[in-house]
């Protein structure tokens, strides 16, 4: 870990920021990779506005990396690894959130993920997963805009940790395969106007040019509002 904890604050799910892929249609010149979290946007970077949405959402926060911690060590979030090795995917991240907060605080039910590239995520985004997870706790919620799911940005039991290190361990990567097993559960968002612009909340730069977008986006307003 890179820092300590934030205070748990009641009655919230953790939050983990999933930044642990390679980022390879990012850094395409590239064959390690690299970390997109870290580009600038705007004044800062994805990583600082996606901290900046998720953090007041949740009772802690994690961010999901392999590699070198220290590299995030300006940012005091505690940083954890994948407990399966190889760059499995999402669901590998997915799984290290849901063992460390077990660890960190045993009476969470849920965590919430995001990714680290989608940097216009709602204010209301937990509000809304855990009212559907209050309803169906073993059922996952996901993030659904504009008819699309996102099968990363989402609400997951911590009950579930053990079955899916055995589907991780089985061969399972795609994430709705595994999550149809539980119950997968749409929750539809609307889109935000942002400079007159009707914009996906979930828009995720991966590429240069999706990157290039986003700047272009914030720069029309710094205050999104819903469609």
């Amino acid at each position: 870990m890179s820092a300590p904890v934030t205070a748990l604050r009641n009655n919230l799910p953790v939050g983990v920021i999933l930044a642990g892929g390679l980022s390879r249609r990012m850094f395409a010149s590239q064959a390690a990779g690299g970390d997109k979290a870290l580009l600038p946007l705007g004044a800062t970077t994805m990583l600082d506005r996606v901290i900046a949405c998720l953090e007041p959402q949740v009772s802690m926060l994690a961010l999901n990396a392999n590699g070198d911690a220290a590299r995030f060590a300006t940012y005091g979030l505690p940083v954890i690894a994948d407990t399966i090795s190889g760059f499995v995917g999402p669901l590998a991240g997915v799984l290290a959130g849901l063992r460390w907060a077990a660890q960190m605080s045993p009476d969470t039910s849920h965590i919430v993920t995001v990714s680290t590239d989608a940097p216009f995520l709602p204010d209301d985004l937990v509000t809304r997963l855990m009212a559907v997870a209050a309803h169906n706790p073993s059922a996952i919620p996901l993030a659904q805009s504009g008819g699309e799911m996102h099968p990363v940005i989402g609400c997951w039991p911590v009950i579930h940790a053990d079955d899916l290190e055995r589907a991780l361990q089985s061969g399972v990567r795609k994430v709705l395969r595994w999550t149809d097993s539980h119950g997968t559960i749409p929750v539809p968002f609307e889109f935000l106007t942002i400079g007159g612009q009707s914009v996906d909340p979930f828009f995720n730069a991966n590429t240069l040019d999706e990157l290039d977008e986003a700047r272009r986006l914030l720069t029309q307003s710094q205050t999104p509002t819903r469609s």
